[in-house]
């Protein structure tokens, strides 16, 4: 659409926009089921502020793991639906809209049926969310970036029509398998709280139902048999990389999804599309061992679940029908006028709590997550009933805070988004929402298979039961609209739900969607007067491994800006002595890195990890032709 494009001068201090959803078409009806998948890699240069630990990230300055979209196109019926799965903090309305609009003249895929998932990785770019508030708190650094959030719109609706061009008579299977020893419950306390669970406070065992296992797995293959797409649904959050890292990259969900992908293409002989994004993960953490954080230890996690979704894979094989019923439903709720459903309200202002500047705990804010009332488990001992709040103490005061962080800042449009395939109902919300909120929502809506995806298509802070709510830890403190919220969702979500059963295609967006927003410009810009020649500065050396890191081969080189290479296409690779590849950047192998000017020459590092599985060959890094770089090999080495 390039809506964004008057903004990329940099002059403008706010971008103001708006989208007008386009009334859904009717289709015609199809036999059979057609299924059609595409992946797009979005990662950025390098100088992107990296989402999810809000001041305490960096700047990403390369990448460890891409940052990739996949995407899985449904045709059966009267209904068309793409499930986009992103490597990202979370969905964001803009991306959604103007995606939408960018394929309704290209693809028969409607707003309706338009769902971008996420990962909820905390090492991938933000800049590209639909509120000040997250834009400005959720990274390092402030700002809407128009530049960055054009290319992922570009690179989004590019995959979407490419699966719905490509896409060819298919078969579908949904199953789920519990997931346990890899994840944990980092917020115990609250969730010992809620009254169903609260009898087993005692109990050895209510770490094991204190999370969310269930993994969900959509298998899509072929009419032929060959496989297609896998798209996975679990509950955890991409939090196995320190905060302190400064490399893009996706976290337990990169090796999950490579894990996946690899098993299949071992046994059927072809590598499918695999994406992922998150269930019910708000209170659930990486069961990182002590003192082991770090790449070698979130490996470990993302592909010992990869390996439990692979033989998931395997058991739906028996289950592939072609028979398959689709129906999506999208609504978004307009916090200035509809606050209420039936006897439950949200406050007219959201307020961010004390808890939540203590940080979650297992990457706490120093000094300030022990004094209270910031400090973990230190509600508010005195309120009124009236008060919307409750126990929360607002952050500077209820008075102040609105001086400081006005209405129209946060999360004012919440979307509610049902999609449904075969016996199973996905449910997309924009809040990161706990365990047992997520397990209330699912009863509210009922049904044979309900899956909750938390922060699909925007991100809004997060839900907590009203019983969590009232301890106010972390997650208590970012229910920005009070401990009713979770009552609120669960109910809208039903009424969706039902009018979705009843209709099959249900489409109730604003009639105007608005954005006003700061702009600050990110994504790096190329430098036409730089003509540096690439080179490499000295030979390969090896480093030795530790207990957290695998041991790897390093090479620097010197070349142009890094506005002027395309960091979403290969940009070195491995080969043997005979010219073979051994390994890409494109799965966690290799990483890139830039290591800024020296002597005024912009230099760049790449460091190949566990080269021990090819030891016995020699073997050189190739740096691949890009952006009109030529290709470049270095000295053998072994």
């Amino acid at each position: 659409m390039g809506v964004l494009d008057p903004f990329d001068s940099g002059d403008l201090k706010r971008a103001r926009f708006s989208v007008r959803p386009r009334p859904p078409a009717n289709l015609p009806a199809v036999e059979g089921l057609l299924a059609g998948a595409a992946e797009a890699d979005i990662t950025p240069p390098p100088g992107m502020p990296k989402a999810g630990y809000s001041s305490n990230a960096h700047d990403g300055n390369g990448f460890r793991t891409r940052l990739h979209a996949r995407v899985l196109h449904l045709r059966a019926g009267t209904s068309s639906l793409a499930i986009v799965q992103c490597d990202l903090l979370g969905g964001s309305a803009v991306v959604q809209h103007l995606v939408a609009d960018a394929i309704a003249g290209r693809t028969d895929v409607p707003l309706a049926g338009l769902m971008i998932g996420a990962t909820h990785t905390h090492a991938g770019p933000g800049q590209f969310l639909g509120t000040d508030f997250y834009n400005r708190f959720a990274s390092n650094r402030a700002g809407f970036d128009p530049a960055w959030t054009q290319f992922l719109v570009d690179q989004i609706a590019s995959a979407v029509v490419h699966a719905h061009d490509t896409r060819v008579p298919a078969r579908v299977a949904i199953g789920s398998t519990p997931v346990y020893g890899l994840t944990r419950n980092r917020s115990l306390d609250p969730y010992v709280h809620n009254e169903n669970v609260a009898d087993t406070r005692e109990e050895p065992q209510r770490k094991f139902v204190a999370i969310n296992p269930a993994l969900h797995l959509i298998r899509a293959d072929t009419a032929e048999g060959d496989p297609l797409a896998a798209a996975v649904v679990f509950s955890v959050h991409g939090t196995g990389i320190s905060q302190h890292t400064h490399e893009y990259n996706a976290d337990v969900w990169g090796y999950l999804a490579d894990e996946l992908a690899a098993r299949i293409e071992r046994r059927h002989g072809r590598r499918p599309i695999v994406g992922t994004m998150e269930a019910t993960h708000g209170d659930v953490a990486p069961a990182i061992r002590p003192g082991l954080a770090g790449h070698l230890e979130t490996a470990r996690i993302g592909r010992g679940i990869g390996a439990r979704a692979a033989v998931l894979y395997e058991e739906l094989g028996a289950a592939l029908s072609a028979d398959v019923e689709l129906a999506c439903g999208f609504r978004e709720l307009d916090l200035d006028h509809e606050r209420r459903i039936a006897r439950v309200e949200l406050p007219d202002r959201p307020a961010v709590g004390a808890a939540l500047i203590a940080g979650a705990k297992e990457n706490p804010t120093p000094v300030i997550h022990r004094l209270p009332p910031f400090r973990a488990g230190t509600p508010k001992p005195w309120f009124r009933a009236r008060n919307p709040h409750a126990q929360k103490w607002v952050l500077g005061t209820r008075w102040l805070q609105p001086l400081v962080l006005p209405t129209s800042g946060f999360p004012r449009v919440l979307p509610v988004q049902v999609l449904c395939i075969a016996d199973t109902t996905i449910v997309g919300l924009p809040f990161e929402i706990t365990v047992e909120s997520g397990r209330r929502i699912a009863h509210a809506v009922g049904g044979e298979r309900v899956i909750v995806s938390s922060v699909a298509n925007e991100y809004s802070g997060y839900v907590t039961t009203p019983e969590e709510y009232a301890r106010q830890y972390y997650e208590g403190g970012h229910t920005i609209y009070g401990p009713k919220t979770l009552e609120f969702l669960a109910a809208q979500a039903a009424r969706l739900a039902s009018d979705v059963g009843e209709h099959t295609h249900v489409s109730e967006p604003m009639p105007e969607r608005r954005f006003d927003l700061h702009v600050h410009r990110y994504l790096a810009r190329p430098d036409p007067g730089d003509a540096t020649v690439r080179r490499f500065r000295v030979p390969a050396r090896f480093v030795d491994p530790t207990p957290t890191e695998d041991g790897y081969w390093e090479i620097e080189w010197c070349d142009v800006p890094p506005g002027n290479l395309h960091w979403h296409e290969p940009m070195v690779h491995v080969v043997d002595e005979r010219g073979a590849i051994v390994a890409r950047d494109a799965y966690g192998a290799i990483d890139v890195t830039a290591l800024g000017v020296v002597e005024g020459v912009h230099r760049y590092r790449s460091r190949w990890f566990d080269p021990m599985r090819h030891a016995a060959s020699a073997h050189r890094f190739v740096l691949c032709a890009n952006a009109g770089r030529p290709e470049l090999r270095s000295d053998p080495f072994d």
